[in-house]
């Protein structure tokens, strides 16, 4: 597809200022040193401070590469000296949780959680191992959807508390990752027979409440009630909103008690993206079919379809990876390679650009640049702006299925294959 733009250099040049201001200004803060769930410590794809390096391959810009057994999607979390990622065998009988060192690359945990005789049966698109685990100060959560949820103790690894009472049949394999809010830890099950959220006591992993999704899905087949989301929470306006996509709808509940406040049904099946909020609106995805990429405004109670519904962009709309909002701009590319830029305030087209290559993996925003990471083991690096422009591309011996992951000025990436600790050499 040939470059497409949509709106004149004159605003072009103001929603580009109001995108990079920020970035271009110089800054004290310290970069993060954790990476605690999917998308990080916002759940949003940026790092705002690190220094990442904007070319790298298997001979330059590596500090580390540690081969991780078995199939895993799942992407990496880190807190201190750990990151922490899941793996298992292909055919779903062995599941596994595995620490490796920061600074080393190597495996300090390789702890086998549990087996399962009869794993259900998956694609081999997906692997059973693809929900990202959460970790905090002193514990991980490791979840493989109903398959089984454990709290493990980072230092020894020993199992604190596990759940594998929890039902669904994922029947593509679970994807949706767990979070943390306060003392609760929050799952998500969107399959094709049940479809709810329950919230964990994560001291404990005792239920404090489960909620059904209750939803019109306009059909008896199970495929069409899948998701693979992950939630967010948001503080708006002061009080503190669980949204969580679905199939068929994007569904907001008090994340304390997992009652429902309020809907938007958008159609669609197989919701993956991590929503998002600024400018006043929630961004979310339809996946496959539906409005694709829309924004909700944030206020009102029970079915608010018709009432706030802020814009729908169809084209070129994502099914799996998630978008990353920089001020204004919404920046995405689809499974089929397409990049696009979006003005988030009004829902119309910037630009489009085929990068090329397929995609599961979200996006990674730092210091004005966009990191697009390939399954064939590209990463395309452009500028954050409100004109196309490809500052690099970098290759792996692998693609990814995982997102990356950020702590200080390194950039953490897991291949098919390995895991990479990536940063500028001195």
């Amino acid at each position: 597809m040939p470059h497409r733009t949509f709106l004149n250099a004159t605003l072009l040049a103001g929603l580009l200022m109001a995108a990079t201001a920020a970035a271009l200004q110089p800054s004290q803060a310290v970069a993060e040193e954790n990476w605690p769930e999917f998308r990080g410590p916002r759940g949003d794809g940026h790092a705002l401070h690190a220094r990442l390096p904007l070319t790298w391959s298997e001979t330059e810009n590596v500090t580390w590469k540690t081969a991780i057994h078995d199939k895993g999607w799942s992407s990496p979390v880190i807190w201190g000296d750990q990151i922490w990622l899941t793996t298992a065998t292909p055919e779903g009988h062995e599941m596994f949780a595995i620490c490796v060192d920061r600074a080393s690359g190597k495996i300090v945990h390789d702890i086998k959680l549990w087996h399962v005789e009869k794993p259900a049966w998956m694609p081999d698109f997906n692997s059973y191992a693809s929900c990202t685990p959460a970790i905090e100060a002193g514990r991980v959560y490791v979840h493989f959807g109903s398959y089984g949820t454990a709290c493990l103790d980072t230092a020894t690894g020993k199992i604190l508390w596990q759940r594998r009472d929890l039902p669904c049949n994922h029947h593509r394999g679970p994807a949706s990752s767990p979070i943390l809010y306060g003392d609760l830890l929050i799952l998500t099950f969107d399959g094709f027979d049940m479809q709810y959220l329950v919230g964990l006591d994560k001291h404990t992993g005792q239920t404090i409440w489960k909620t059904d999704r209750n939803l019109k899905y306009n059909s008896d087949n199970g495929d069409i009630k899948k998701a693979f989301s992950t939630p967010t929470v948001f503080s708006i306006n002061g009080r503190d909103l669980l949204i969580s996509p679905s199939a068929s709808a994007t569904v907001a509940y008090d994340p304390r008690t997992g009652q429902e406040i309020w809907r938007v049904y958008s159609g669609g099946m197989n919701a993956a993206a991590r929503p998002l909020y600024g400018n006043g609106l929630i961004y979310a995805n339809s996946a496959a079919g539906g409005f694709g990429t829309f924004a909700i405004r944030p206020d009102g109670e029970g079915d608010v379809t018709s009432s706030h519904l802020a814009w729908k962009f169809g084209r070129t709309s994502p099914k799996r990876p998630s978008q990353l909002l920089i001020d204004s701009l919404l920046f995405m590319v689809n499974d089929d390679g397409i990049a696009a830029c979006v003005d988030a305030r009004e829902g119309t087209g910037i630009w489009t650009h085929r990068l090329g290559g397929k995609y599961s993996a979200s996006p990674l925003y730092n210091q004005g640049r966009i990191y697009f990471f390939d399954e064939d083991g590209e990463t395309r690096v452009i500028e954050a702006a409100g004109e196309f422009k490809l500052l690099a591309t970098n290759k792996l011996d692998a693609g990814c299925m995982a997102s990356p992951a950020v702590a200080g000025d390194a950039l953490f990436v897991r291949t098919k294959t390995h895991l990479y600790r990536i940063e500028t050499q001195q």
